[in-house]
């Protein structure tokens, strides 16, 4: 396979990835204790089955018997409490830090049973354990190493090289019967989207990710080769901070997402390869979609009303933008500019430089290009961006029924309710957030004709970055 991503300072350690290359590697040689299957639907991993209190509190994994790390040793609870506390406390550099930081407290009902305990109700919890940070490894007097690559997910590693290449061996005893189909995978780091493609073109390698949205026409020419893609949660967004002048006025908000031509920029920027957004985070592949929430369209029109609405006969205001927000941010943005100018809005695309973009632009200037991934379930995204004072709110946006209702719907276990809660919370973003998401973006992939697979996971990118297990060769 050739990755479009990877590190020199890339590290087995789950706690540190953060990049599609270790999330792949991560995928094929550790397991977790639930997995969100390729219907988007959770299913058990290590954890067999699972219990909760009425207030969705404190949550019992009743483990899998039988389970067998790399190094021989059978998986019990230990094993399960010493991989989470990797990734907590005070000294903990782990990237699933934050996420776990509402638990209180974990032990074990014995050696097949781990209890955890929660400092407030939260329904999701089965899909947070998911996250491809939260591996489990083999314990010694309670703890882990997290750098030793030892899982016992489907394969072992056979060699390691941290931004260039790994490859994997079949684990002969994986617990899965219907899984690791190949007997080897090699994973290699090909930056470069040319030589990418060129590799998947001349047969060097069986799958490549991050097709060029450019030349994914003339790829679809070579009879060897087909194009995969699949809508999930990834999306690009229009960020402006509410709480400075003109964007803490709602109707301005408006203004600009009425402004914007969505089907021109996924057809232009996209080259067709996604959806239009719904000025909100939850993509199709989401569990609670608002799928019914009327869609916002290109109105010049209705853009000029809440112009006039916010006491403005015009509007000029500065987007910065770099393609290291997104691939064509900087060609959005210009395109934005040119929907929005027929509303009587004047935008000063500022083309800022792609080095330092994420520590300088992002959460730093007032109106700006982002990309997110997204994450797969509701709350999940909405706790990271859009709660009031979390870390990467990039909006500053604080919303009083938001909060309130994010933190019930955190907590209630009726279905539901629950979706109701979630339609509502997608609503008020979509048309009082300081957002704009024109576009989903597909997962685009290129395969060799002779690599099958079942229906693609849409969680996250390559089958849900579990390409390497599920896969096989016709």
């Amino acid at each position: 396979m050739g990755i479009g991503h990877g590190s020199t300072t890339d590290s087995l350690d789950p706690g540190t990835f953060e990049n599609l290359y270790m999330q792949l590697v991560g995928g094929a040689v550790y397991n977790k204790l639930t997995e969100v299957a390729n219907d988007g639907q959770l299913v058990p991993e290590i954890a067999e089955s699972w219990d909760v209190t009425p207030d969705a509190t404190q949550w019992t994994f009743n483990l899998r018997q039988g389970v067998e790390f790399h190094n021989g040793k059978t998986l019990d609870a230990e094993d399960v409490i010493a991989s989470f506390q990797h990734h907590m406390g005070d000294d903990s550099t782990s990237a699933a830090k934050a996420i776990l930081d509402p638990i209180a407290d974990i032990s074990a009902d014995g050696k097949n049973k781990v209890v955890f305990k929660l400092e407030s109700g939260n329904a999701d919890f089965p899909f947070i354990v998911s996250d491809y940070h939260i591996a489990i490894l083999p314990a010694k007097d309670g703890k882990i190493d997290p750098r030793s690559g030892v899982g016992c997910g489907a394969y072992t590693v056979g060699s390691y090289d941290p931004g260039v290449r790994t490859a994997l061996n079949r684990f002969a005893n994986y617990w899965k019967s219907d899984r690791a189909h190949f007997d080897e995978a090699e994973m290699l780091v090909i930056i470069d989207v040319a030589a990418r493609t060129n590799a998947l073109t001349t047969g060097e390698i069986d799958a490549m990710d991050r097709v060029d949205l450019k030349t994914a026409h003339l790829l679809k020419r070579n009879k060897n080769v087909r194009i995969e893609e699949v809508s999930g949660t990834q999306h690009y967004t229009f960020a402006m901070h509410t709480d400075t002048p003109p964007f803490d006025n709602n109707d301005v908000r408006l203004a600009l997402k009425y402004g914007v031509d969505r089907e021109a920029l996924v057809q232009t920027i996209l080259r067709g390869h996604g959806v239009v957004g719904n000025d909100h985070p939850i993509g199709m592949s989401n569990r609670y979609h608002a799928g019914d929430l009327p869609q916002r369209q290109y109105d010049p029109d209705k853009a000029r009303f809440h112009l006039e609405k916010a006491g403005l006969s015009s509007l000029k205001v500065d987007l910065s933008a770099a393609d290291a927000a997104f691939a064509g941010a900087v060609d959005a943005a210009v395109l934005y500019k040119e929907h929005a100018a027929k509303a009587g809005i004047e935008i000063n695309v500022v083309r800022e430089p792609n080095d330092g973009y994420w520590s300088s632009v992002w959460l730093k200037k007032p109106w700006c290009a982002v990309y997110w991934g997204g994450r797969p379930t509701e709350d999940w995204m909405f706790s990271t961006a859009y709660a009031a004072g979390v870390p990467w709110n990039d909006t500053r946006w604080d919303h009083k029924r938001f909060n309130e209702l994010l933190v019930a719907a955190r907590s209630e276990l009726d279905d539901a309710s629950r979706r109701q809660m979630y339609f509502e919370l997608q609503e008020i973003v979509s048309n009082e957030g300081g957002v704009v998401v024109p576009m989903f973006a597909n997962y685009v992939m290129g395969l060799n004709q002779k690599v099958q697979h079942d229906k693609l996971g849409a969680n996250w990118s390559m089958d849900g970055f579990r390409c390497v297990e599920r896969w096989w060769f016709a």
